[in-house]
């Protein structure tokens, strides 16, 4: 069953931030306090050795891949008049 909880004393830039950020995800601002609260609470937690590892892992599979500052400049002025 869900429960209520109040939250008092919001600094008022906290309270900005927070409603925009909901503006933007489309959310309430009741639903976007429990997408943070389950993203702090719920997210998967992994070691810096693992977040080592995958890092490596992916150096090793994209070593082939050279990006250069031109490839990148494109990029960015891709689309644009």
């Amino acid at each position: 069953m869900p429960t209520a909880i109040t939250i008092k004393n919001i600094p008022s830039h906290l309270y900005d931030i927070l409603k925009k950020n909901a503006a933007r995800n489309h959310r309430s601002i009741n639903s976007e306090v429990i997408s943070l609260i389950e993203k702090m609470y719920l997210s998967i937690k992994i070691s810096p050795e693992e977040f080592l590892a995958n890092a490596r892992e992916l150096r090793k599979r994209t070593k082939k891949f050279l990006l250069t500052e031109d490839i990148l400049n494109k990029a960015k002025n891709e689309g644009r008049p």
